[in-house]
Protein backbone atom coordinates (compact mmCIF):
# COMPACT_ATOMS: atom_id res chain seq x y z
CA UNK A 1 0.00 0.00 0.00
CA UNK A 2 1.34 3.28 -1.30
CA UNK A 3 0.79 6.70 1.31
CA UNK A 4 -1.63 7.74 -1.46
CA UNK A 5 -4.08 4.73 -1.04
CA UNK A 6 -3.92 5.37 3.02
CA UNK A 7 -6.65 4.69 5.42
CA UNK A 8 -8.73 7.74 6.05
CA UNK A 9 -9.06 10.13 8.65
CA UNK A 10 -12.25 7.74 10.33
CA UNK A 11 -9.52 4.61 10.55
CA UNK A 12 -6.66 6.57 12.36
CA UNK A 13 -5.66 6.60 16.24
CA UNK A 14 -3.63 9.43 18.17
CA UNK A 15 -1.21 7.50 20.30
CA UNK A 16 0.72 10.20 23.22
CA UNK A 17 3.22 7.52 24.57
CA UNK A 18 5.28 8.49 28.09
CA UNK A 19 4.44 12.09 28.24
CA UNK A 20 4.99 12.11 31.93
CA UNK A 21 6.73 13.47 34.97
CA UNK A 22 8.82 10.94 35.46
CA UNK A 23 11.30 13.31 32.74
CA UNK A 24 10.84 16.04 34.04
CA UNK A 25 12.23 14.94 37.51
CA UNK A 26 16.18 13.95 35.85
CA UNK A 27 18.54 16.56 35.21
CA UNK A 28 18.69 16.08 31.47
CA UNK A 29 15.02 17.71 30.90
CA UNK A 30 17.03 20.52 30.94
CA UNK A 31 18.70 19.49 27.34
CA UNK A 32 15.32 18.78 25.76
CA UNK A 33 14.70 18.95 22.03
CA UNK A 34 11.69 20.82 21.08
CA UNK A 35 10.58 23.24 22.70
CA UNK A 36 7.16 23.32 20.64
CA UNK A 37 6.61 19.75 21.77
CA UNK A 38 3.79 20.26 24.28
CA UNK A 39 1.69 22.77 22.04
CA UNK A 40 2.34 20.35 19.02
CA UNK A 41 0.96 17.29 21.02
CA UNK A 42 -1.70 19.47 22.47
CA UNK A 43 -2.77 20.91 18.93
CA UNK A 44 -2.71 16.89 17.87
CA UNK A 45 -5.18 15.66 20.87
CA UNK A 46 -7.46 18.58 19.72
CA UNK A 47 -7.90 17.62 16.20
CA UNK A 48 -8.35 14.29 17.02
CA UNK A 49 -11.42 14.67 19.63
CA UNK A 50 -12.78 17.65 17.13
CA UNK A 51 -12.63 14.70 14.62
CA UNK A 52 -13.81 12.15 16.89
CA UNK A 53 -11.07 9.98 16.84
CA UNK A 54 -9.75 7.67 19.28
CA UNK A 55 -6.84 9.06 21.54
CA UNK A 56 -4.83 6.76 23.54
CA UNK A 57 -2.27 7.77 26.29
CA UNK A 58 0.68 5.45 28.11
CA UNK A 59 2.96 5.78 30.94
CA UNK A 60 5.93 3.84 30.97
CA UNK A 61 7.15 2.11 34.56
CA UNK A 62 10.70 0.53 34.95
CA UNK A 63 13.04 0.30 37.84
CA UNK A 64 14.43 3.40 37.44
CA UNK A 65 13.57 5.93 40.45
CA UNK A 66 11.14 8.25 39.06
CA UNK A 67 9.62 5.32 36.48
CA UNK A 68 8.03 2.78 39.44
CA UNK A 69 4.67 2.95 39.67
CA UNK A 70 5.08 4.08 43.30
CA UNK A 71 7.03 7.47 41.99
CA UNK A 72 4.91 10.84 42.85
CA UNK A 73 6.48 11.59 39.33
CA UNK A 74 4.60 8.91 37.45
CA UNK A 75 1.87 10.71 36.20
CA UNK A 76 0.89 12.55 32.88
CA UNK A 77 2.30 15.69 32.47
CA UNK A 78 -0.59 18.35 33.51
CA UNK A 79 -1.38 20.18 30.38
CA UNK A 80 -2.68 16.61 29.45
CA UNK A 81 -6.37 15.33 30.64
CA UNK A 82 -7.78 12.60 29.35
CA UNK A 83 -11.24 13.01 28.66
CA UNK A 84 -13.84 10.26 29.14
CA UNK A 85 -13.24 7.10 26.86
CA UNK A 86 -9.50 7.78 26.24
CA UNK A 87 -7.62 5.11 27.63
CA UNK A 88 -4.54 5.47 30.09
CA UNK A 89 -2.44 2.05 29.73
CA UNK A 90 0.59 1.49 31.45
CA UNK A 91 3.62 -0.59 29.83
CA UNK A 92 6.40 -2.35 31.15
CA UNK A 93 8.17 -2.30 27.28
CA UNK A 94 9.28 0.31 24.93
CA UNK A 95 7.06 -0.40 22.48
CA UNK A 96 3.31 0.04 23.52
CA UNK A 97 1.64 -3.17 22.31
CA UNK A 98 3.71 -6.02 23.69
CA UNK A 99 3.07 -5.50 27.49
CA UNK A 100 -0.72 -3.62 26.72
CA UNK A 101 -4.38 -4.25 25.35
CA UNK A 102 -3.52 -1.49 22.79
CA UNK A 103 -3.82 -4.43 19.69
CA UNK A 104 -7.56 -5.44 20.72
CA UNK A 105 -8.47 -2.30 21.39
CA UNK A 106 -7.57 -0.72 18.01
CA UNK A 107 -8.51 -3.19 16.29
CA UNK A 108 -12.36 -3.89 18.24
CA UNK A 109 -12.53 0.39 16.94
CA UNK A 110 -11.33 -0.10 13.32
CA UNK A 111 -8.18 1.65 13.34
CA UNK A 112 -5.83 1.08 10.33
CA UNK A 113 -3.57 3.89 10.61
CA UNK A 114 -2.03 5.23 14.19
CA UNK A 115 -0.22 8.40 14.85
CA UNK A 116 2.94 8.43 17.15
CA UNK A 117 3.86 11.05 19.34
CA UNK A 118 5.65 11.28 22.71
CA UNK A 119 8.54 10.61 24.58
CA UNK A 120 11.98 9.45 23.44
CA UNK A 121 12.06 9.65 19.79
CA UNK A 122 14.05 7.14 19.05
CA UNK A 123 13.12 4.50 21.92
CA UNK A 124 9.26 4.24 22.67
CA UNK A 125 7.92 6.27 20.49
CA UNK A 126 10.14 4.79 17.47
CA UNK A 127 9.81 1.37 18.97
CA UNK A 128 6.25 1.66 18.54
CA UNK A 129 6.16 2.73 15.24
CA UNK A 130 8.25 -0.14 14.08
CA UNK A 131 5.95 -2.64 16.14
CA UNK A 132 2.80 -0.79 14.60
CA UNK A 133 4.22 -1.19 11.30
CA UNK A 134 5.07 -5.11 11.58
CA UNK A 135 1.66 -5.91 12.55
CA UNK A 136 0.07 -4.28 9.49
CA UNK A 137 -1.07 -0.57 10.79
CA UNK A 138 0.03 2.32 8.52
CA UNK A 139 1.96 4.88 10.63
CA UNK A 140 2.54 8.23 10.56
CA UNK A 141 5.55 10.04 12.81
CA UNK A 142 4.95 12.96 13.71
CA UNK A 143 8.43 14.06 14.65
CA UNK A 144 7.88 17.79 16.25
CA UNK A 145 5.27 16.60 18.47
CA UNK A 146 7.99 14.43 19.70
CA UNK A 147 10.67 14.68 22.28
CA UNK A 148 14.19 13.71 23.01
CA UNK A 149 17.49 14.41 24.99
CA UNK A 150 21.83 14.06 23.90
CA UNK A 151 23.08 10.87 23.85
CA UNK A 152 26.30 9.76 24.86
CA UNK A 153 28.20 7.74 22.01
CA UNK A 154 29.45 4.64 24.43
CA UNK A 155 28.83 3.85 28.00
CA UNK A 156 31.86 5.48 29.13
CA UNK A 157 30.24 8.75 31.05
CA UNK A 158 32.90 11.07 29.35
CA UNK A 159 32.40 9.61 25.98
CA UNK A 160 31.63 12.22 23.27
CA UNK A 161 27.59 12.66 22.80
CA UNK A 162 25.39 12.57 19.96
CA UNK A 163 22.91 15.87 19.80
CA UNK A 164 19.09 15.89 19.49
CA UNK A 165 19.59 16.71 16.03
CA UNK A 166 21.50 13.82 14.75
CA UNK A 167 18.98 11.80 16.90
CA UNK A 168 16.30 12.97 15.61
CA UNK A 169 17.91 12.43 12.26
CA UNK A 170 18.65 9.29 12.38
CA UNK A 171 15.08 8.05 13.48
CA UNK A 172 14.03 9.66 10.64
CA UNK A 173 16.26 8.00 7.83
CA UNK A 174 15.24 4.70 10.22
CA UNK A 175 11.80 4.93 9.60
CA UNK A 176 11.16 6.56 6.41
CA UNK A 177 9.56 4.34 3.50
CA UNK A 178 10.18 1.72 5.76
CA UNK A 179 8.16 2.00 9.36
CA UNK A 180 6.53 5.36 9.06
CA UNK A 181 5.68 8.26 7.00
CA UNK A 182 7.40 11.48 8.56
CA UNK A 183 4.42 13.94 9.12
CA UNK A 184 3.64 16.88 10.42
CA UNK A 185 0.75 18.25 12.82
CA UNK A 186 -0.68 20.14 10.00
CA UNK A 187 -0.74 16.87 7.65
CA UNK A 188 -2.28 14.87 10.06
CA UNK A 189 -5.13 17.78 10.41
CA UNK A 190 -5.64 18.04 7.20
CA UNK A 191 -6.37 14.39 6.53
CA UNK A 192 -8.61 14.27 9.56
CA UNK A 193 -10.48 16.82 7.49
CA UNK A 194 -10.42 18.80 10.59
CA UNK A 195 -9.14 23.07 10.01
CA UNK A 196 -6.61 23.95 12.55
CA UNK A 197 -7.49 26.92 14.68
CA UNK A 198 -5.87 30.31 14.32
Amino acid sequence: MTYDDRPGGSETALLVIDVQDSFKAEARWQRRSNPAFEANVSRLIETFRRAGRPVFFFLHSDGDEHFETTSPHYRLMDFLSPREGEPVLHKTTRNCFTSTPLLPMLLQRGVRRIVITGIQTEQCCETTARIGADLGFEVDFVTEATLTFPIRKTLDITSEELGVEAVVERTEYALRRRFARIATVDDVAAELRIPQRT
